[in-house]
């Protein structure tokens, strides 16, 4: 039974990932269709029905294009960058709950199957210190390039992530506080009704985190380590084929796992509204479990493709920061704002038992 447990636990695993390049790939033709709908034109349309192979041509030019190693570049460095960003970026996603338990009793396995890569009590911890590795990738490659540009990008892309990573920490810990966990599966449990999202209960909390997940994933307006008018490519101007692929690609795997960090943390993850009057209308039994579980994996995802979006079109609708902007808005607004919002948090949370006794009369 024991073997059966893991080999489910293996193909969720398998799942997940496969999932997580999928919709990764995809939001490539996504962004190109949301920017072209903006703009008023018609976007990819070539390559297959409606452009949906674009992606797969993208891919087979950048497998296909000729790699090339700059002669005074720090060899086995400039390899390692692109290949840290990606493996941390594929990591992230794998304490994330994408939904509920399944019933697989019908297959021999006894105990509830997770829909989720591991359940670790410590999950916030574990996706901010591969976050912070994740810049490793981009200082690395940065500086094995030899170029200045390069280098700038990736003095950048430090500055800035160590910046909004206070920020962003410090909004989770008002969350922390509130749910009394550092499981993310813990988190997205405390939040069963609709009411009881930290949405509704941590706005400042959410725009803090949300504001900073743009500047970690280096999304406009917060694109400063790459932007093209002032240092060309920034980080990954040197690079080309399938290095620059994985930079590419590991931004928007990034933008995935942040969407969805958020949809767990701040709305419900897997919850719905009128998840409670469904479960009296399913069977019962094994049938029914499965049935709602998948029903919250699919509104998970919803959620999850709504922020993408959501990035994707703040990127052509708001302009680049400056940098002094962007230094500002980090260390001078949202860490005293995050701070100010852990105190107001943490009186709250202490004086809740005395508010909920004086109101008992009312029930």
């Amino acid at each position: 039974m024991e073997l059966y447990f893991f080999l489910a636990k293996a193909v969720i695993i398998l799942v997940i990932f496969g999932i997580t390049l999928l919709i990764a790939t995809y939001s490539t033709y996504a962004e190109r269709k949301v920017a072209a709908f903006i703009q008023d034109r018609i976007g990819p349309n070539r390559a297959g029905p409606w452009g949906l192979l674009q992606p797969i041509a993208d891919a087979g030019k950048m497998f296909f294009k000729e790699d090339f190693i700059p002669a005074n570049a720090s060899k086995w460095l400039f390899i390692a960058g692109p290949s840290l960003a990606m493996v941390t970026a594929c990591l992230t996603s794998c304490v994330v709950p994408f939904g509920s338990t399944l019933d697989l009793r019908f297959l021999g396995i006894e105990n509830l199957v997770p829909v989720q890569g591991i359940d670790v009590n410590i999950g916030i911890l574990y996706v901010f210190g591969l976050v912070s590795l994740g810049v490793y990738g981009v200082m690395i490659g940065g500086w094995a390039s030899n170029n200045k540009f390069s280098l700038l990008g990736a003095i950048r892309a430090a500055s800035q992530n160590i910046s909004y990573e206070l920020a962003m920490s410090l909004s989770i810990i008002a969350i922390i506080m509130m749910t009394g966990s550092l499981s993310i599966n813990q988190i997205v449990e405390d939040q069963d009704a609709f009411w009881k999202w930290n949405v509704f209960r941590q706005p400042v909390g959410f725009i803090i985190f949300i504001v900073c997940a743009f500047a970690e994933c280096n999304r406009t307006p917060f694109d400063l380590p790459e932007c093209e008018t002032e240092l060309i490519g920034g980080y990954h101007t040197e690079y080309s084929s399938m290095k620059l692929g994985f930079y590419l690609f590991a931004e928007y795997i990034n933008m995935f796992v942040s969407s969805a960090v958020i949809s767990a943390l701040y709305f419900g993850g897997y919850h719905f509204p009128g998840e409670s009057l469904l479960v009296g209308m399913l069977p019962d039994g094994a049938l029914g479990h499965n049935l709602l579980t998948m029903l919250g994996v699919g509104v998970f995802f919803g959620k999850i493709l709504f922020f993408i979006f959501f990035f994707m079109w703040v990127r052509w609708t708001i302009a680049r920061f400056r940098y002094d902007q962007l230094m500002n808005l980090g260390w001078k607004s949202l860490i005293p704002l995050s701070i100010l919002n852990i105190l107001v948090t943490g009186a709250v949370v202490l004086a809740w038992p005395k508010i909920e006794s004086a109101f008992a009369f009312l029930n």
